[in-house]
């Protein structure tokens, strides 16, 4: 049972006071703050790690919320919990995954690197609410973490709380950008301009020919992350400490995989190999690298459309994005490209993300990876950034921004490069020597190349014109 005290102080300057109970766990007594639903175990946590003030994600939390629900419904249908504790425990881990909870979740990302401080954060959490419930005590350990280890909840959390927000946050917002950039390439598949390669002039194509480039890649991310997907669906749950599972009722495993998918909608399953999914995590690896080049392909897309509306007089300017917001705090008028800009530093985060994940995942000494935590933080990080500028640059760049024809076919018809089209009447030779022509004359390609070749009029403009040649 736990004591009340008298006020104690928080640490800092102008920290607030704050009455705090005694609780004990195998190491002794120690002092919570009175209105936490969490108890001894947290709090070492919480003093032994004040490194970051960052707390694990919120999907994170509603992936353990899941879990305890789903152990203790497997552990009722087993036997191994009675009816009313079992049922105690799935209300209370409900409202933990529910997240109107997380306030009680307060240890650091860098703690202990199986994660053992954040499953033993649930386990008390939910403890608590489930005895005042009952009315009776429900333990920690002994009720709420039955059958169970931090070593195969926390790797079974990661999995679970990815493919959640795979499947709820990021997949439909790559689909959202598809479908808009999808539509301004039908809008624009007739409207005519530059090539670049190098950035420098190329042949023609048509400006939805472009953005189908752009479409193209988010459809290979999504075949990517789904192709990842059937391996995050395999859960370490049922290994308990080591893999062998020491602990667990017999059926454990499938019986909780099957309760969880019902729980979440999605079709999780246990891995036939639990020290596989304990000892390592290559699964979140390969899932950071797809993420990695989804982040890769949003900064292509972004720079592009930064490219393109550069200027409006000095750079390229062949469109004009959205003007969202003033440009400078000194230069009246300026307008900046700011969505792409925030999608590019997404980008660099999840690359840097990436970097991070990799020297994680390599971090499974023996029979348990030992970074759990900060794996957790980055793949989840990840996916949220990238569902989230994934719709801002669908709605508050691509669908909104205009075309400047008037630029595009400027730079077409004095575009040098469109002797391309004449390699095969008058050779590359001579091509090259028009086109050296044009450029220094600054005149069209045309006009050159109907005084350099005998070609008739009525072909040469056959031959030259842009719309034919994309």
């Amino acid at each position: 049972m736990s004591k009340k005290t008298g006020k104690s102080t928080g640490k800092g300057n102008g920290a607030k006071l704050t009455r705090s109970r005694i609780e004990h766990d195998s190491m002794g007594a120690l002092k919570v703050p009175s209105q936490a639903l969490y108890a001894a175990q947290t709090q070492r946590a919480v003093n032994n790690f004040p490194v970051s003030g960052l707390a694990m994600p919120a999907a994170f939390i509603r992936a353990l919320g899941d879990v305890k629900a789903s152990a203790a419904a497997a552990n009722l249908e087993l036997g191994t919990l009675s009816k009313p504790i079992a049922n105690a425990i799935i209300k209370a881990a409900s409202q933990v995954a529910s997240n109107e909870l997380d306030e009680h979740f307060p240890v650091d990302v860098f703690q202990t690197g199986s994660g053992t401080s954040s499953n033993m954060n649930a386990n008390e959490v939910i403890a608590n609410l489930a005895s005042k419930a009952l009315g009776e005590s429900v333990h920690p350990n002994d009720h709420v973490n039955y059958g169970q280890s931090s070593n195969d909840v926390i790797p079974t959390a990661i999995h679970v709380s990815a493919a959640c927000q795979l499947s709820e946050h990021l997949l439909p917002a790559i689909a959202h950008l598809r479908t808009t950039i999808d539509q301004r390439s039908r809008e624009l598949r007739k409207t005519v301009k530059t090539g670049r390669t190098h950035l420098m002039d190329a042949m023609p194509l048509s400006m939805g020919q472009e953005l189908s480039a752009w479409s193209a890649q988010l459809a290979s991310a999504t075949r990517r992350i789904n192709d990842t997907r059937k391996r995050l669906m395999l859960l370490a749950q049922g290994g308990t400490a080591v893999g062998t599972g020491v602990n667990a009722p017999l059926g454990f495993a499938p019986c909780f995989a099957r309760h969880l998918s019902e729980r979440t909608g999605l079709a999780f399953k246990p891995n036939r190999n639990a020290f596989e999914s304990i000892s390592s995590q290559d699964t979140a690896v390969e899932l950071s690298g797809q993420l990695k080049t989804l982040a890769v392909a949003l900064m292509k897309i972004a720079n592009d459309l930064r490219w393109m509306n550069s200027g409006p007089l000095a750079g390229l300017g062949e469109i004009a994005l959205p003007a969202l917001q003033p440009g400078s705090s000194i230069m009246p008028g300026k307008v900046n490209p700011v969505i792409p800009e925030s999608v590019a530093m997404v980008s660099a985060q999840v690359i840097g993300n990436d970097s991070c994940i990799t020297v994680a995942g390599q971090s499974g000494n023996f029979q348990l990876n030992v970074m759990l935590p900060v794996i957790a933080y980055n793949l989840l990080q990840s996916i949220e950034l990238l569902g989230n500028a994934s719709r801002l640059l669908a709605d508050d760049a691509i669908a909104g921004f205009t075309v400047r024809a008037d630029i595009l076919n400027e730079s077409l018809h004095r575009n040098p490069i469109l002797v391309t089209a004449l390699n095969s009447e008058v050779g590359y030779n001579k091509a090259a020597e028009i086109a050296k022509a044009a450029y220094q004359q600054g005149r069209p390609i045309a006009e050159v190349a109907a005084e350099m070749t005998d070609i008739e009029p009525k072909r040469l403009k056959q031959l030259l014109d842009p719309k034919k040649l994309i």
